[in-house]
């Protein structure tokens, strides 16, 4: 029987190789940083395998043939000299109970060297090993011999985790070793083993050689006028934190701050100016025994001639009545920034006022426009001119309206044009219209073309309605037909087309039963008995007084008043004689 203490060494061994993970994985971070070198170009300084293996042993002890599958775990650690060779410790740990072999194990614990041919993506390897392997079974106690292990695998590389986690596919190992179980047990033992594995890798560490320290070096601001600072910032690439860094700079007036230069321009020549600069890397203390290494580079700048000043100039209100002041504003600019003297002058009325603002008034000046200048003066004498140019008014009359245009405003507040039902229909789109209706259009027509003449901007809006019978679809069309039909008689009476527009609304903003209710009441041409006939038939009176066109004023915004003409002669045909008549045959009923 296994023993307990060769179990515990051999488990230990397999989470030992677990455990180590985080370790190798931390030691990347102690390596030199390899940067902007694509992880998988590069071979890990360690790996760390953990996986599960099946073994199959064939040996004979004392009669008994071992020759069953053990299934367990494995683990290994590597760590690599070279991109190619390394050191392997492995451990393995395998159990097979059943009736033929009861509790066979086999575990142990191995070292040796690794060969790998490390790609981009898969890496083929080969180990040798050799050490100690514990066997033992129902019949014998688990006994300690020398192993050696011979065998190889293939891993597949990952992106998984910045490529620090592979696949083993698998891992084939022939192994061999002798166990000299005690003569009770049945002696000596030789066992042919294969073993097949697979799992997961770690990488840690890389073999990537470091970078080669870059520079780049910038002047800001790039253009400048003499006096103006300049700063010169050195930036350095692939950088080894553990090693000493040194910039330095060279040019005129330059002053060294460690990875910044500035630069003192009040001597400097218009033109342009480069500054060297430089970084080393090295170890501190060592710079006089091994080379450090290096990058160089340059910036530049540009000293620009001192330049005169400009000017913008505007005035608000720009539009003034006689008498009335504009404020004018001025902007000047000085490319060196140095200081300004505003100045204005106008060439008629009175300008006043100093800095960037002075009030203009217009009293005594001609109408018509006026030409308004400012002036910029720097400290050096170079000066720079802008205009501003302000309207002064003659004073308003308003135009005398002729009393006739507000005769026809009133006279065009006309009724609504009402339709039969269903009228015009879509195959006789030229229809629909009564002879009450087309007076009224008529009238309409002769004053809106007087009124054109006065104010030739006016135009008519004629907005359809249907009642709510007919779907929404059948009702949009018809209140479109009967715009259309309405447009067609103003056109045919010399309405400019073009001023005219139409708008079919369907259903939509139908009069309810309650605002048809309240218009009969307060029509002035009913008579109280017609008021009550009419009433008795509300039903039919809202339809008929949907089924209309309005028309709005668009000068006046005042819409055409929405009576229906109960006393025209052709009153009972808008009304739809034949729902009449099925009304009161129901009401003899």
């Amino acid at each position: 029987m296994f023993s307990h203490v060769s179990k515990s060494v051999s488990r230990f061994l397999v989470l030992a190789c677990v455990a180590s993970i985080p370790l190798a994985l931390s030691a990347q971070d102690t390596a030199k940083p390899a940067a902007k070198a694509p992880a998988d170009d590069s071979a890990s300084k360690w790996d760390i395998f953990a996986g599960y293996s099946f073994l199959a042993p064939k040996g004979t002890v004392g009669g008994f043939s071992y020759n069953s599958v053990n299934y367990g775990a494995i683990g290994s650690i590597t760590g690599y000299f070279t991109r190619n060779i390394g050191v392997q410790v492995e451990g393995d740990y395998h159990n097979d109970s059943n009736e033929d072999t009861p509790n066979d194990d086999f575990s142990g614990a191995s070292g040796g060297l690794v060969f790998r041919f490390p790609t981009p993506h898969i890496t083929p390897f080969l180990h040798v090993l050799a050490g100690a392997e514990s066997v033992g079974s129902y019949y014998q106690d688990n006994t300690w011999g020398p192993v050696v292990t011979a065998g190889g695998g293939l891993d597949f590389n990952t992106p998984l985790f910045n490529h620090h986690l592979a696949i083993r596919l698998i891992q084939a190992d022939y192994q061999f070793t002798r166990e000299n179980f005690p003569d009770s047990e049945g002696g000596t033992g030789n066992f042919n083993i294969a073993r097949l594995s697979a799992g997961l890798v770690f990488h840690g560490g890389s073999f990537v050689p470091p970078a080669a320290v870059t520079l780049g070096c910038l002047a800001s601001p790039a253009t400048i006028f003499p006096g103006d600072p300049v700063t010169v910032t050195a930036t350095a690439g692939e950088l080894n934190p553990k090693l000493n860094t040194i910039y330095s700079f060279s040019g005129d007036g330059v002053t060294v701050n460690g990875a910044t230069a500035t630069v003192a321009t009040a001597s400097l020549a218009p033109g342009s100016y480069t500054v060297k600069c430089g970084v080393k890397e090295g170890k501190p203390g060592k710079e006089g025994l091994k080379p450090w290494e290096s990058a160089d580079t340059t910036a530049t700048y540009t000293v620009k001639a001192f330049e005169p000043p400009t000017i913008g100039c505007s005035a608000s209100p720009s539009t003034i009545k006689p008498g009335e002041t504009s404020m004018i504003a001025a902007s000047g600019v000085s490319p060196q920034n140095r200081p300004l003297t505003y100045t204005y002058s106008a060439a008629s009325g009175t300008i006043s006022g100093s800095g960037a603002t002075a009030a203009f008034n217009s009293a005594g000046a001609p109408t018509g426009t006026v030409a308004v200048t400012c002036t910029v003066t720097d400290d050096k004498g170079q000066a720079a001119n802008a205009n501003a140019s302000v309207m002064i008014e003659a004073p308003y009359v308003a135009p005398v309206e002729p009393a006739e245009v507000k005769q026809l405003e009133t006279r065009l507040a006309l009724h609504s044009v009402f339709f039969p039902t269903a009228q015009p229909r879509a195959e006789h789109p030229n229809g629909g219209l009564v002879a009450s209706q087309e007076g009224t259009l008529t009238t309409l027509a002769s004053d809106f073309k007087k009124y054109l003449g006065y104010k030739p901007e006016a135009h008519l809006t004629l907005s359809g309605h249907a009642d709510v019978r007919g779907s929404v679809e059948y009702n949009q069309a018809l209140s479109e037909r009967r715009v259309a039909r309405t447009k067609q008689y103003l056109v045919e009476q010399g309405v400019p087309e073009g001023s005219i527009e139409t708008r079919g609304l369907g259903k939509e903003e139908n009069l309810t039963a309650d605002q048809v209710k309240d218009m009969v009441e307060q029509n002035p041409d009913l008579s109280a008995t017609e008021r009550e006939k009419v009433l008795h038939n509300l039903g039919v009176i809202v339809w008929a007084q949907n089924r209309r066109v309005d028309v709005t004023l668009s000068t006046t915004g005042q819409e055409s008043v929405r009576q229906f003409p109960f006393n025209a002669a052709d009153s009972l045909t808008l009304l739809d004689k034949k729902s009449l008549a099925k009304k009161k045959a129901a009401a003899k009923k």
